[in-house]
């Protein structure tokens, strides 16, 4: 059987990369610094995933097992795997680098060149090639040059919504029965199983960049204006008329601009966004509008879900004044228990709107300050802020 370490035993990788390697054949070791989990894991040897949609149903995870990512069994752990994955988030990447390192370089010192794929499954662009970075810095120059061919690090882009569900047992996990997993197959080594859900491509920026600027951007434009309008879940917002529409027409107007560079069918485009939407309307889920808002200035930055697309919107002469109204929405929103909307807030009464805008989104464009200047009054207006 073939050995996958899954470093991240949190929701996503329990609910999601975990699951379907588990289901797909793989031996699944979770590697994590909780020692609750961690211990209830080795406890239990499974857990359960509960698909919450238009069907409901529950599917056993079993065989599974976990270790402290920080113990000194590790780096032989990891020398004896065929697939590492992540699901630790883009800041927690370098943290991991050196203990992955130490594998490799132990698979090195006793001559295994059995292929090993390492893939990030993190919301960020080429997080993969990131961690590859990293790992280097760890890596004497007779390694680096070893797993040439014999180590590969694939980019990949991944798409499950996992909401925060408290469940009887704290292993279980809640998802939506939808999942896609896009991963760059020139990038590999040798061969995955198979495991349904899973892509292989060679356009792996297109996929990611369709996601993150259509899911994630509708996702958060759905929550921000949620939060404003005072809505608890995103389903409750997605059904507020007003909110759907915005959310809508937010994710058209970045799709233009992916429609234009990676030549997108306009139609494929606008059946993903109908998709999407539907996914927002799942009740079972019970997805927090402050789960998908949380973190609001690192949701801002120039290279996720909405100044990527004004910037790509402002290049190539297209509208994004929907794009803009939905950056408003962040900025309105008030989130004391969410320090980085404190932070937002402070701005935003000591500078303006304007200001906010071009400090939290790197993007200098006058014209696009003033827009979105002028939908934070809107916003205002029309919902009474």
């Amino acid at each position: 059987m073939l050995k996958a370490i899954h470093f991240g035993a949190g929701k996503i990788g329990r609910g999601f990369i975990g699951a379907v390697l588990n289901e797909a054949g793989y031996d699944v070791t979770f590697a994590d610094v909780n020692q609750e989990v961690i211990d209830l894991i080795n406890r239990d040897e499974g857990y359960c995933i509960h698909i919450l949609d238009k069907k409901v149903y529950t599917r056993r995870i079993s065989g599974i097992s976990a270790i402290n990512s920080s113990s000194a069994e590790m780096p032989e752990v990891l020398a004896s795997a065929d697939l590492v994955t992540t699901a630790v988030s883009m800041k927690v990447l370098p943290f991991i680098a050196p203990v992955i390192a130490r594998g490799i370089g132990l698979r090195r010192l006793k001559g295994d060149a059995k292929p090993l794929n390492i893939i990030c499954c993190e919301n960020g662009i080429r997080a993969t090639s990131a961690l590859k970075e990293y790992v280097n810095r760890y890596l004497d120059s007779e390694t680096s040059e070893w797993m040439h061919g014999k180590v590969g690090f694939a980019d990949s882009s991944v798409d499950r919504i996992v909401p925060v569900l408290s469940l009887d047992n704290p292993l279980d996990v809640a998802v939506e029965e939808f999942y896609e997993w896009n991963i760059e197959e020139s990038a590999l080594t040798g061969k995955l199983l198979p495991v349904p859900g899973m892509n292989l491509t060679d356009n792996l920026e297109m996929c990611i960049e369709k996601k993150l600027f259509t899911l994630n951007t509708g996702h958060c434009t759905t929550a921000f204006l949620g939060m404003i309008k005072g809505y608890t879940y995103i389903h409750e917002a997605i059904e507020d008329l007003d909110i759907q529409k915005i959310a809508r027409s937010a994710m058209e107007q970045s799709g233009a601009a992916l429609i234009r560079k990676f030549g997108i069918a306009p139609e494929h485009h606008a059946r993903y966004i109908d998709t999407i939407l539907s996914r927002f309307c799942n009740p079972h889920l019970k997805d927090l509008v402050t789960r998908v808002g949380h973190d609001p200035i690192r949701k801002l930055g120039g290279g996720l879900y909405f100044a990527y697309p004004i910037k790509m919107a402002i290049e190539s002469g297209l509208p994004y004044d929907r794009l803009a109204l939905a950056v408003a929405a962040v900025l309105h929103c008030d989130n004391p228990d969410d320090p980085q909307s404190v932070e937002i807030r402070k701005v935003v009464d000591e500078a303006g709107p304007a200001e906010a805008f071009r400090k939290f989104t790197g993007i200098e464009d006058r014209t696009a300050a003033d827009l979105v200047a002028e939908s934070y009054e809107t916003l205002r207006h029309n919902y009474n802020i």
